[in-house]
């Protein structure tokens, strides 16, 4: 599998949620790489100001649809916005 789009969500999430916002990610790992089509990769990036989750795809459709399924809205951000600052940011690149 070759990744070719990029999905990244960066969340505000105060230092004392992080450990928690840590199991989400991974609870949520495997399943988002072997059930979700065209998951290449899932890479979580703790930095002072914030909290982010690069997600790698074969598409940015798949990406896209990935947003929309089962795994993403009644389980990952079900569990996460638990511990958002705020709405996060979410974002689709393409790898050229």
């Amino acid at each position: 599998m070759t990744t070719k789009a990029y999905l990244q969500v960066t969340m505000h999430i105060a230092e004392e949620n992080r450990a928690a916002a840590a199991n989400v990610y991974t609870k949520y790992k495997e399943p988002f790489l072997t059930g979700i089509k065209g998951a290449t990769s899932k890479e979580l990036l703790i930095r002072d100001k914030d909290v982010q989750v690069q997600h790698g795809f074969e598409s940015a459709e798949d990406a896209a649809n990935y947003l929309k399924s089962d795994l993403f809205i009644q389980h990952v951000f079900k569990e996460l916005s638990e511990q958002f600052e705020g709405d996060p940011e979410v974002r689709i690149y393409s790898v050229a």
